[in-house]
């Protein structure tokens, strides 16, 4: 079974830990996803998010994103075998060479300190995507957790204009509930990268069925993300089959073609048993196929973000 997975948090360790022995390519001490383990699983594609943690001051935001885009380049791409995935002929090179790719992401727009210029230069240096929030305000919009519940400011709109002319890939995950509307007035392509179903397990991070709806409407994707919070009502209690219910709640609303998953792993401490790390995903992927259609099995795991991304980058 081969798999993309829309997003982790290894640039983030690997910035936070410098002198912590991490490595990308080594036997995953401290690593949720290294390379070995991907590609045992059969991983084909991983999104590296770029995370700008909130205890780091504004001023100082831009330079640790510059950072973790370094460390990109430097420890996941120049290191080993993994291409980076910026244009559809380098997405287009992972089947024709089986190779493993990486595409970067940007989680949150305070690392851009209100610049235009600096999405610009990310977009050169290789970032395809953008979240324009992690949980809280910043210069873009509301995230979810931020209780006013603002939309997209005058700059917000101003970055998805210019995101749309850079031919970008809008995350709504973590956005604000009336940040993610104004996001879908706007003409660009849209993805919740890694999100659940608010009918499934209440967390306010979790997607509303209207707006799943309208992603599925808006032919863009859901990221199922293994995050035990986002999982079930009682974290401690979440299953793999606790994860399948969302899957299947998606799949009423029309959704069934526009699944994908967005791990988080490196971003979260506690773990769905039997999904510890990204090796995990095969086992995860024959608990699939003894629910769903190969066909549709494989369009979750693999091709569904490949076809996104075909069509957008």
């Amino acid at each position: 079974m081969k798999w993309m997975d829309g997003h982790c948090d290894v640039l983030y360790k690997l910035w936070k830990y410098p002198e912590g022995g991490l490595d990308f390519y080594g036997k995953g001490h401290g690593l949720d996803v290294t390379y070995p383990a991907a590609r045992r699983a059969g991983v084909g594609m991983q999104v590296f998010a770029i995370f700008v943690p909130e205890d780091v001051p504004r001023s100082q935001a831009w330079q640790v994103a510059l950072e973790q885009v370094d460390r990109f380049y430097e420890e996941v791409v120049r290191k080993g075998g993994l291409q980076p995935v910026r244009t559809p002929e380098e997405l287009n090179t992972l089947t024709r060479e089986n190779r493993m790719g990486g595409l970067l992401s940007l989680e949150g727009a305070d690392a851009l300190q209100g610049s235009l210029r600096h999405l610009r230069i990310l977009s050169r240096l290789g970032v395809r995507q953008v979240g324009l929030t992690w949980n809280y305000a910043n210069e873009a919009a509301d995230g979810i957790e931020e209780e006013r519940g603002g939309g997209l400011t005058r700059f917000g709109r101003e970055l998805v204009r210019e995101m749309q002319r850079l031919r970008m890939v809008l995350d709504v995950s973590h956005l604000s509930v009336r940040g993610f509307w104004d996001v879908m007035e706007e003409n660009l392509p849209v993805i919740a990268s890694h999100s659940n179903a608010r009918a499934i397990c209440s967390h306010r991070r979790n997607l509303m069925d209207d707006q799943i709806r309208a992603l599925v409407d808006r032919k863009g994707l859901i990221g199922i993300t293994f995050v035990p919070k986002f999982v079930h009502d009682d974290p401690d209690a979440a299953t793999v089959d606790d994860l399948l219910k969302h899957i299947e709640h998606i799949c009423s609303l029309g959704g069934e073609e526009r699944i994908a998953f967005g791990s988080d792993f490196d971003g979260i401490e506690q773990k769905i048993p039997g999904l510890e790390h990204i090796g995990k995903l095969s086992l995860l992927g024959e608990e699939l196929l003894k629910r769903y259609p190969e066909h549709l099995v494989k369009r979750w795991t693999w091709t569904n973000w490949y076809e996104f991304y075909a069509g957008q980058l």
